[in-house]
């Protein structure tokens, strides 16, 4: 049985006006919720939204990957 595997690695952005692990853990959970196999998440951007002064949301970008399986 081999071990060898290969994963794709799709990007996608989750918000929160509570903080960026807020925001980083829903975007995780709404991501498995379509995809299966989910391995690593990479935080590769913070960033926050500003209205009338204060943070209004924080933005996490993320790198997520999953195990590719054949004719997918």
């Amino acid at each position: 049985m081999s071990t060898d595997s290969v994963y794709k690695v799709i990007e996608i952005v989750g918000t929160s006006a509570e903080s960026w692990e807020a925001a980083t853990k829903l975007a995780v959970e709404t991501a498995s919720a379509s995809l299966r196999d989910l391995r690593v998440a990479e935080v590769v951007k913070q960033d926050v939204t500003i209205k009338d002064g204060t943070v209004d949301r924080y933005r996490v970008r993320l790198l997520i990957s999953f195990k590719y399986e054949l004719g997918a």
